[in-house]
């Protein structure tokens, strides 16, 4: 089986590849630094031709609304057309838990598109929404914090290894189509403060943590559970306590 992975070169993208090369699948990386550009349609004919799979976890370069628009209903109208002439017979995207309700953000607004578009064209498809990545946690306090004040939503969250995400996508690479979207999230349900502190304190980092009922995540506000996932079909293995314990994941 040819499986071709959009994005591949990415945090989830390269993990994916990696694994998968360790099957007996053939297994592309496609990304523009590799000649496949879903933007402009450079290379994504030429990399689908005897395409089974195709598993898209490509994102936006740019997260400002008019541009992170264009960027998925482009890449999907380029890569869904090109699918379709190759016969492809399962298109998997990764897309993030609770996006239907986040569309007050530009980001979200435009991820909804790219499902509609998947779900409207005709390919046997699985859309995964994973939670937030345990690697996200320093993002989230970098775009937080104010005079060393880090002010997160009043919201639970239920993050997730990123190589707990692989693994999902691996094995959902040699199913069967869903043709409906699938839940997945991390083991442990957290308020967000806890997480944050959690991240704060491994990285020895002097901040004050609180919780802001007026805080936006990605431009939208949430309800309590928005975040985390409401049917999981996974819970990933790792929990984040013993993950961030570990150096190399200090960042």
């Amino acid at each position: 089986m040819k499986i071709v992975i959009i994005g591949g070169t990415g945090l989830i993208g390269s993990q994916l590849v990696n694994q998968l090369q360790q099957t007996n699948h053939e297994v592309i990386a496609a990304s523009p630094s590799s000649g496949v550009n879903t933007l402009t349609g450079e290379g994504v004919k030429e990399v689908l031709v005897n395409a089974d799979v195709v598993i898209d976890v490509s994102n936006s370069p740019s997260f400002e609304a008019t541009a992170v628009m264009n960027f998925f209903k482009t890449s999907n109208e380029n890569l869904l057309a090109a699918e379709k002439e190759a016969g492809v017979k399962h298109h998997i995207a990764l897309s993030v838990v609770g996006t239907s309700q986040l569309q007050a953000s530009g980001y979200f607004r435009a991820k909804q598109v790219q499902e509609d578009m998947i779900k409207s064209s005709g390919i046997p498809y699985t859309i995964v929404h994973a939670t937030q990545f345990f690697e996200f946690a320093a993002g989230i306090v970098q775009m937080s914090t104010v005079d060393g004040k880090v002010s997160v939503p009043d919201a639970n969250i239920q993050p997730i290894a990123s190589k707990d995400v692989v693994s999902f996508l691996a094995k959902t690479a040699v199913d069967q189509p869903a043709n409906s979207i699938l839940e997945i999230g991390g083991p442990e349900k957290f308020d967000m403060t806890v997480w944050i502190s959690q991240y704060a304190k491994a990285t020895g980092k002097d901040l004050q943590v609180v919780s802001d009922v007026q805080a936006l995540y990605s431009g939208a506000p949430l309800e309590k559970d928005t975040l985390a996932p409401q049917s999981a079909v996974y819970l990933g293995a790792s929990h984040y306590a013993e993950w961030i314990a570990d150096p190399a994941n200090q960042r």
